[in-house]
């Protein structure tokens, strides 16, 4: 029996957070949620899809705690669901300038049916994975 109900957010270290919240903005289509605000750090939110998910940007070397022992940028591997085809993906990155790393795979999403993942890489290199339903 699982004992957690969702995955709330999931936080990373970013080199630049402004332009880090633009990129992710522009690539993914992600809301921030209010103005990027200061606890022990810089730190940014951003809404997922339909929000049930947050994406917390941390400035590297900010001082925000806690974070993962190793909290670098570039370290990173993150899968985001695509909605539409992955062809559309790829227009979609090619007119913002960003190359794929390698034509769409075949892969299995979260519920084993058949879906293809495109990757790239964001500002800091952390690889991103767009998957989409075949």
């Amino acid at each position: 029996m699982a004992l957690v109900a969702n995955i709330d957010h999931v936080a990373f270290a970013v080199s630049d957070l402004g332009a880090a919240v633009q990129f992710y903005g522009d690539v993914l289509g992600l809301l921030p949620i209010g103005e990027p605000y200061h606890v022990d750090g810089e730190i940014a939110v951003q809404r997922v899809g339909g929000g049930e998910i947050l994406l917390s940007l941390h400035r590297s070397g900010s001082g925000a705690q806690p974070v993962a022992t190793h909290a670098a940028s570039g370290s990173l591997d993150i899968c985001f669901e695509w909605i539409g085809s992955l062809d559309a993906a790829r227009a979609h990155l090619g007119a913002l300038d960003i190359e794929p790393l390698q034509p769409p795979a075949p892969r299995r999403t979260r519920d084993g049916a058949a879906g293809e993942s495109l990757y790239f890489r964001d500002l800091d290199g952390n690889l991103i994975e767009l998957m989409a339903r075949v």
